[in-house]
């Protein structure tokens, strides 16, 4: 029963992988085909961590790639692509947005994350020493007590 499951799961990968196969492009032109694979390394893919569309295998980044080559091949410029995609999906589509105030998340956004972790940190640190307040003359008496009283117990 388990060496069926386990055929089942892979067969369900190796489908889902041929799956997201990308589809080939073909050019006329090298430059074209430069053109093309330098657009891909410079554009996000928007539903992937951090892949650009060169590396995505989902299938937006194949419409994407898609949308990009229907461009080239159009002729349009590499400006006019990019301004088109950012147009259409928002800075987050540039491996490296415009500093602007409406980007400046993706700017400073992992800096703030590591400052707002650290003082956390240093504050928890500084409520947990503060809360270890020392012993009265009392506390320190019973726990005398209870220690000799534990040394005279027979084992």
């Amino acid at each position: 029963m388990r060496t069926l499951f386990v055929l089942s799961l892979l067969g369900l990968l190796w489908i889902s992988n041929a799956h997201t196969a990308d589809i080939p492009v073909d050019f006329t032109s090298p430059n074209d085909q430069l053109r093309y694979n330098q657009l891909l390394e410079e554009l996000r893919c928007l539903v992937c961590q951090n892949q650009s569309l060169a590396d995505s295998h989902a299938d937006l980044a194949q419409d994407l790639r898609t949308e990009v080559y229907d461009m080239i091949v159009s002729g349009e410029p590499n400006a006019d692509i990019i301004k088109f995609m950012v147009e259409r999906y928002g800075d987050f589509v540039l491996y490296k947005p415009p500093m602007k105030t409406t980007t400046w998340l993706l700017w400073f956004g992992p800096a703030l994350l590591v400052i707002t972790a650290l003082t956390i940190v240093v504050v928890a640190a500084r409520k947990n020493k503060a809360q270890r307040a020392p012993l009265s003359e009392a506390d320190r008496e019973s726990v005398r007590r209870l220690i000799n009283s534990n040394d005279n117990r027979p084992d």
